[in-house]
């Protein structure tokens, strides 16, 4: 491949393909057209692009290959995909629901300043059950299909188990139908996380620079995805890392994963999507409060 097209493509793939399709969410949401087929449909294009460019320039040839999951994880992505919409549109409807006289989100605000608390909201709800499922026994028995990836690629940032899922959204969507935002923006704000997160976990070679201290992008995340866990206890942000650097978790881990491995120290742990689903609901053994349950197999 020409140098050219390998430094546009490392440079210049997140800003077009994920501002494209930022921009497209947002421009429909200004307009009025409907985020249902529309925020979904966008979305599908920039993961398409995403699996197409990691194809180009991938950060490991290894990666590339299947390991036996992506079924596994196409499953993942396309329920999760539609439990958190479903979730997002009941929830959100039900906060379009809330009386103007005890309504607290600022709905008279422009559209962008609309979007960016919704945003931060679930930034912060995302950030903040991520950490603790690290830290909690029967969270982590859940959040351990996400870390049993064993590579990363495109569709690993929805390898995730549906409860577990609700859950890490879950604070944020109900301070959010609580206050009365928007189901619009709300749906708007879920369709622009979808292609971020799978540059967060893409096998795409590709850079941010300095950018990388505000997004969490791959960079940055592939530490946090480490075997060898003991220093990768960092990066939990989903979008931004603000969070990250208020709370001490932020690692500036670019260029320094090396031929480090991802994925759990249970050589066992199961495959299949359904075994996946089940076994969280098999794993009774106590741990002490406050442990960091991290991925070694103790």
């Amino acid at each position: 491949m020409p140098t050219f097209l390998r430094c546009a493509i490392r440079w210049m793939s997140y800003p077009l393909v994920f501002g494209g399709s930022a921009a497209f969410m947002i421009w429909a949401l200004y307009t009025g057209v409907p985020s249902w087929p529309t925020t979904p449909l966008v979305a599908a294009v920039g993961l398409l692009v995403i699996a197409g460019l990691e194809r180009l320039q991938p950060f490991r040839e290894a990666w590339l290959e299947d390991h036996q999951d992506t079924t596994t994880d196409l499953l993942h992505m396309l329920v999760n995909l539609s439990v958190i919409q479903f979730t997002a549109e009941i929830l959100a409807k039900l906060g379009d629901a809330v009386p103007a006289s005890v309504r607290l989100f600022p709905i008279e605000s422009p559209l962008w300043l609309q979007l960016v608390l919704v945003a931060a909201v679930l930034d912060l709800s995302l950030y903040a059950m991520h950490r603790i499922s690290h830290r909690v026994h029967w969270l982590w028995r859940f959040h351990m299909i996400h870390h049993s990836a064993e590579r990363l690629y495109w569709m690993n940032g929805e390898r995730r188990h549906p409860l577990h899922a609700a859950l890490m959204a879950g604070p944020g969507l109900v301070v959010l139908l609580a206050s009365g935002a928007p189901s619009a923006v709300v749906a708007t704000w879920f369709g622009i996380l979808t292609v971020h997160l799978a540059f967060q976990h893409s096998n795409l070679d590709y850079s941010l620079g300095w950018l990388r201290h505000l997004l969490g992008v791959a960079e940055i995340h592939r530490w946090h995805h480490k075997r060898d866990f003991e220093d990768a206890q960092v990066n939990f942000g989903e979008f931004l890392t603000v969070w990250d650097r208020l709370f001490g978790t932020f690692y500036d881990s670019s260029g320094k994963l090396g031929e480090a491995e991802v994925g759990l120290h249970e050589k066992d742990y199961p495959k299949n999507y359904f075994e996946q689903l089940i076994d969280p609901l098999r794993q009774t053994s106590a741990r002490p409060a406050g442990h960091d349950y991290s991925l070694k197999d103790e």
